[in-house]
């Protein structure tokens, strides 16, 4: 609704500078048709197309409705209006662009309610045209003038090619009305009555075809085949029996018979094996899901469009902003964050930090319930580019700022003013949300702003803007080497980060044991004030909280390191699956448990369980468009002994820019998804040869991308010009299977979620800070039957591709090694001839030259056949 009215008010503005000033476009919904009585076809229709709207009325209307009325654009046009009454005109044509305007001065509106007899235009023309044009005067005709079109009726005209003959046949005057009599002769016996026409070809009346149009039709072949009968000729035959039965006396005999006896013991335990069989079989399985796919009845398959279902935009921020990260709340349906920041450049930034330490810096929640009002908002001490919600607690919530520090929220204690309530008891049913201003009639005149709990040091963390954090798993901890242990506490308690800075920093929440006791008198006169409205939970960490390990990536052969700039490690498929513990976690604190992230003073615990079978490699993607496989463990120099970062496995320049998504997908754990310039790659851990798909170049580039939580096969990616390529790797894999626009500018951030089973939606967010929430159809959110093993097969495929042509590769390298080894051989062989091989060749040589001197002297009779050749004698 806020898109309309702000459409609306830059088209009023675009219609002004096109020269009419006193029109005012505003769309009008059916409520407020309705208030005003002027319904479409009813109030105003085409013969009656305008109402006069008292000023008073539509103040009033503001008033109560605020900025959801439709007259909020044009509010300081109805103040500035001298009258008391408006015109509002219905434009049913949409000359204007929406379905009504305002007039908004008295000269216009009189113009309208009282036209003049002569429009304004035709005044101003009549000066310039003579008085004489406006006589009547009859069509004068005029001669033909010949255009060419009479030569092509000549060349299509039929015109008789050959000379027509004229026959004369005449009779006497006495002869005319005499009767005739006809008689029958021999024409053999009278001499030149018989007169014989034999057929020639005549060349005058022989036409040759020159052109013939000739029109064909593929029809399918047809075969008629017939099978299991052998089809002779039809006939009509009948058969009656009557069933044969034993006597009385054949039965007794054969019950005491003992090879029947003994038949029907060796075959009754095969009997009992087959009925025990049919009684295990599931006689209530449906059929028709295993012969074709399911039918939903919510939606249609072919639909396959993205549809829009809300849109949020913070109109109360003075400073144009733009989204950096969206996350969907993992317990509380219909509830989303976003991380919002000022759209400067670093220039822009340097110059107006004065103005921006006046304003705050929020994570906004937007609820469907309230599509005006945050419902929280989160402060940090600078612009938020990432955050996520802790697994094992929604409430925590840790997020990276632009200054390279950590921070900590805990929303615990306003956990109660978001929580979902449920309709009735089955879950299958449409939730409804508690807004706030429900709850707290005053909760919309004041912004409830949340401070955090804990940030990070500046001087010990990151020194430029932190680009990706994620939750270690609750299954496993880490410690300064970069060895992984068993993590007993059961929750989350580490982070990883990656930044601008070139580094990949690993943070512990839980408080480090102090290496030396302090005394307990210096303890007591050390007492921090803590604000009331602030939860102690990460008090610990406050401007205190230092990396527990740090990883470079280095180039090698140069100073320079790599900038990472999203990171996936190997349990990020596990965050999809954590929502039942969430869920479970949430109930409990509801029961009255004890939160353990208020309890935790008992540190990183000294002995713990190390896993050996732990994966500890990572992917990472940089700005230089490049896709690192890398360890995280590290290892001791052998000359200094000190600790340094493991050389990556692999290193790959797949993209042509920055990467901006490293995701593995939620239903293959070794299945990688990088988005980043203008192409997009899936990879698969393990394959060191290259990516299993590389996309070709984009129309425009790629800045965001998300799997789908429920079909393996489909992923979502937005483009720099508002589009977002929908791709089906079961449909298409060489490019997407549909490219949907959203909105004009940059897409941000993509994020779906599971609503429902029968409605998921998608949050896309963009350049201008609005967040767009749209209903995934039917077909992109349900899986076919099989769709998990044939993308699944298609993965293999491509593995299989990636082995043939390396092989294929290491055959010719090894045929182009072999061929040139071969070459030199026959080099080697030229150069090492014996001296005697030299000798012989070259007496062969002479004696043949020897040989055709001999024959050319001969030829020209110089010398005789039996004589020899003597060079003194020719000479």
């Amino acid at each position: 609704m806020n898109c309309v009215k702000l459409e609306s008010a830059f088209g009023s503005c675009s219609i002004r500078l096109l020269g009419h000033p006193e029109i005012y476009p505003v769309v009008l919904t059916t409520n407020t048709q309705e208030i005003f009585k002027c319904r479409i076809d009813v109030d105003v229709t085409e013969e009656q197309p305008y109402k006069l709207i008292r000023k008073e009325d539509i103040f009033e209307d503001l008033q109560n409705r605020a900025a959801v009325s439709d007259f909020y654009p044009v509010k300081k046009i109805v103040q500035e209006y001298p009258g008391d009454e408006l015109v509002l005109v219905y434009d049913k044509d949409f000359r204007y662009g929406l379905n009504f305007y305002l007039i908004g001065t008295e000269e216009g509106k009189e113009n309208y309610l009282n036209p003049p007899e002569v429009p304004e235009e035709q005044e101003e023309y009549k000066e310039l045209i003579p008085e004489d044009i406006y006589i009547y005067k009859p069509p004068v005709s005029k001669p033909w003038v010949s255009l060419g079109s009479e030569k092509e009726i000549e060349e299509e005209s039929v015109k008789e090619s050959t000379k027509q003959i004229t026959y004369m046949i005449s009779r006497k005057r006495s002869e005319f009305g005499a009767p005739i009599k006809f008689s029958d002769q021999n024409a053999s016996s009278v001499k030149d009555a018989y007169v014989e026409c034999t057929a020639y070809p005549d060349k005058n009346f022989t036409l040759k075809q020159l052109e013939k149009d000739v029109g064909m039709q593929v029809v399918p072949q047809t075969k008629d085949t017939s099978t299991q009968t052998r089809w002779t000729y039809p006939k009509n035959a009948t058969t009656q029996y009557y069933p044969r039965e034993f006597s009385e006396k054949e039965k007794e005999t054969l019950g005491q018979s003992k090879s029947l006896a003994d038949f029907l013991n060796n075959v009754s335990i095969s009997v009992e094996i087959a009925l025990q069989q049919n009684e295990i079989m599931n006689t209530f399985i449906d059929d028709w899901k295993n012969l074709a796919e399911e039918e939903g009845t919510f939606g249609d398959k072919t639909d396959t469009h993205l549809k829009e279902y809300q849109s949020f935009t913070d109109l109360h921020s003075p400073m144009e902003k733009m989204i950096t990260c969206v996350s969907w709340h993992p317990t509380i349906y219909g509830l989303i964050a976003v991380s919002v920041a000022v759209r400067l450049s670093f220039e822009d930034r340097v110059q107006f930090s004065g103005k921006l330490l006046l304003q705050p810096s929020l994570i906004l929640f937007w609820s469907f319930s309230d599509p005006i009002h945050p419902q929280l908002m989160l402060e940090s001490p600078d612009d938020i580019f990432c955050f996520k919600f802790c697994p094992s607690d929604p409430n925590i919530i840790a997020g990276g700022c632009i200054n390279g520090q950590i921070v900590m929220w805990d929303i615990t204690a306003h956990a109660d003013r978001i929580e979902n309530i449920k309709s009735g008891g089955s879950r299958s049913k449409k939730v409804t949300l508690k807004p706030m201003f429900l709850l707290d009639p005053e909760s919309n005149k004041e912004a409830m702003y949340i401070r955090h709990c804990a940030v990070s040091s500046i001087e010990n963390g990151h020194k430029k803007v932190i680009t990706d954090i994620h939750w270690l798993s609750d299954t496993f901890e880490i410690n300064r080497m970069g060895s992984v242990f068993e993590n007993r506490s059961g929750i989350c308690c580490q982070l990883v980060t990656c930044s601008a800075d070139c580094t990949i920093c690993f943070w512990d929440i839980r408080p480090q044991k102090a290496l030396t006791p302090q005394p307990t008198e210096k303890k007591k006169e050390e007492v921090i004030e803590i604000p009331f409205d602030v939860p102690s939970t990460f008090l610990h960490l406050d401007l205190s909280w230092k990396p527990l390990n740090k990883l470079r990536l280095s180039k090698g052969e140069t100073s320079l390191d790599h900038c990472p700039t999203k990171i996936s490690l190997n349990e990020d498929h596990l965050i999809y699956k954590t929502q039942d513990k969430m869920l479970a976690h949430s109930k409990a604190m509801k029961a009255g448990e004890v939160n353990p992230y208020h309890n935790l003073e008992g540190g990183m615990a000294n002995h713990l369980k190390p896993i050996d079978d732990f994966c500890t490699k990572f992917f990472v993607g940089t700005e230089e468009g490049e896709v690192i496989y890398t360890d995280w463990k590290m290892e001791r120099d052998p000359e200094t002994g000190r600790l340094m970062t493991k050389k990556p496995v692999s290193l790959y320049m797949v993209h042509d820019g920055c990467v901006h998504t490293v995701q593995r997908s939620p239903f293959y754990n070794d299945i990688i998804l990088t988005i980043g310039g203008w192409n997009v790659a899936i990879w698969k851990e393990g394959v060191m040869t290259g990516p299993l798909l590389q996309s070709c170049c984009a129309p425009k580039r790629y800045t965001s991308g998300h799997w789908s939580h429920t079909r393996p096969g489909v992923f979502y990616i937005g483009r720099e010009d508002g589009y977002i390529d929908i791709w089906d790797l079961l449909e298409k894999t060489h490019e997407p299977a549909l490219s949907q626009n959203i909105c004009v500018t940059m897409v941000t951030s993509i994020k779906p979620w599971t609503f429902s089973f029968k409605q998921q939606f998608l949050a896309v967010a963009d350049y201008f800070g609005t967040l767009h929430i749209l209903e995934i159809p039917w077909t992109l959110s349900h899986p076919s039957t099989n769709e998990m093993s044939s993308v699944n097969h298609y993965f293999e495929r491509e593995v299989r591709h990636l082995e043939y042509v390396e092989q294929r590769k290491n055959i010719r390298a090894q045929e182009k090694k072999e061929m040139e080894q071969e070459m030199e051989k026959k080099k080697v062989k030229t150069y090492q001839k014996s001296k005697e091989q030299t000798e012989d060749e070259l007496k062969m040589d002479y004696e043949n030259y020897l040989e055709l001197e001999k024959t050319v002297l001969i030829n020209l009779g110089l010398i005789r056949p039996t004589e020899k050749v003597s060079y003194m004698e020719i000479m």
